[in-house]
């Protein structure tokens, strides 16, 4: 979730007054008062365009769970404005792309969920300050409250070193590299998945195990891999649409934007 190439649009709307040396970072649900700031800073730092939709269900809680944070010693006419956000939605382990990696418990106690990160942002003026690294511990708190909910999970462009070592420092697992996954003005990037595992989803691998493990993976290869993905349907890109022709989209999706699962992030 979900989920990033780094870039940022430079436009004056995007400026936050009052900055003070020792920000008071405060953290709450993002709620329909916060609409119309979600979909500027959307808008302003990442490379593709979200439906009005997508929006409408961030602020009322349909389907996405959301966190904000704001400076709660801005101004007070700013205070309670948004400075970074992460989205995220629940998928069943069993659909995603990495069920071969999840510890499967008794069913009869429910279908096991998997949370992935949709969105995360924070305006240029906030960044290094470890406010992404809050919002993500959020969901990653959030999701290990969950008894059935077995990881969070997430992609990330394979040059975005800032993000990858943020995931890192907070104990994700790298569990695969997706050759050609995003297309950037026509060139193809690879993307790393990115996987927190939580409430025992993943016991600790034996030598065989992990031995197992990669003749099994070489043997499905990439393409079975691209296949899973392909097939998924509703996994959060049913809210994109191009923004220029330099919007960045899952190679999967370019011909349907409804059948991958894929998100963007700028910290």
């Amino acid at each position: 979730m979900s989920q990033f190439p780094r870039r940022f649009i430079e436009d004056p709307s995007m400026e936050d007054p009052g900055i003070s040396l020792c920000p008071s970072i405060y953290y709450r649900p993002i709620n329909p008062n916060d609409l119309y700031r979600l979909e500027q800073i959307h808008r302003d730092i990442f490379p593709i365009k979200y439906k009005s939709e997508f929006f409408r269900s961030v602020v009322n809680g349909v389907d996405i769970v959301s966190w904000a944070a704001v400076d709660r010693s801005r101004p007070d006419d700013h205070s309670d404005e948004l400075i970074g956000f992460v989205t995220a939605k629940f998928v069943l382990a069993k659909d995603s792309e990495i069920d071969d990696l999840i510890h499967y418990y008794d069913s009869s106690k429910g279908e096991e969920t998997l949370t992935y990160i949709l969105t995360l942002g924070v305006v240029e003026t906030y960044r290094n300050r470890g406010i992404a690294m809050s919002l993500i511990s959020e969901v990653i708190k959030y999701a290990s409250g969950l008894s059935l909910c077995r990881g969070v999970y997430l992609h990330v462009i394979a040059h975005n070193n800032p993000a990858i070592h943020l995931y890192q420092r907070l104990m994700f697992r790298c569990v695969r590299r997706l050759p050609g996954f995003y297309l950037i003005k026509q060139q193809h990037f690879d993307a790393f998945l990115f996987v927190y595992f939580i409430n025992d989803s993943q016991t600790p691998c034996s030598p065989l195990e992990v031995a197992m493990f990669v003749v099994n993976y070489m043997k499905s290869g990439i393409k079975s891999v691209a296949s899973k993905l392909a097939n998924k349907e509703d996994k959060g890109l049913k809210w994109l649409i191009c923004k220029d022709t330099d919007c960045v989209l899952p190679t999967q999706t370019k011909s349907n934007l409804g059948s991958s699962s894929s998100g963007y992030e700028l910290i």
